[in-house]
């Protein structure tokens, strides 16, 4: 058996213009701004967030990049229960949240949850499309 790779030729000629034109230099940027602003997403989020008890603040990290074009939101459910204990509330392109308090006080112990990460569009504030990351909580007292 012969495990070299093969070349691949797509077709043999270029056909004919027909529909397209250049575009103007103002174009191809607006279209190039377009493309990165709206292709882009990432999200930093810690996959543990700990509390020193189930009604104090703790810290948990969430980071909407600098270069994302759209605003989020967080919320984090309780797996176990389907409860949302954490909203973050609007984070634009470049904030993060690095404390936040819980919504419901929980008892010592570890939580397996999900982080609904909410997108928006930045100047209708409409909902666009959602994400989720898996996110412990340890409560240690």
């Amino acid at each position: 058996m012969d495990n070299q790779p093969k070349e691949i030729i797509g077709g043999t000629y270029l056909p004919n213009e027909k529909d397209a034109k250049e575009m103007s230099k103002e174009e191809r940027k607006k279209a190039a701004e377009l493309e990165v602003d709206e292709s882009k997403f990432t999200l930093s989020i810690y996959p543990e967030a700990t509390f020193e008890s189930g009604d104090a603040s703790g810290d948990i990290y969430i980071r909407n990049e600098v270069d994302n074009a759209y605003p989020i939101s967080v919320q984090i459910v309780e797996d176990a229960t389907g409860e949302n204990i954490y909203e973050s509330g609007a984070i634009q392109p470049g904030y993060e949240v690095t404390e936040g308090k819980l919504m419901k006080k929980l008892p010592k112990g570890t939580y397996k949850c999900t982080a609904n990460v909410s997108i928006y569009d930045p100047e209708t504030k409409k909902f666009k499309g959602q994400t989720a990351a898996e996110i412990e909580i340890d409560v240690k007292s």
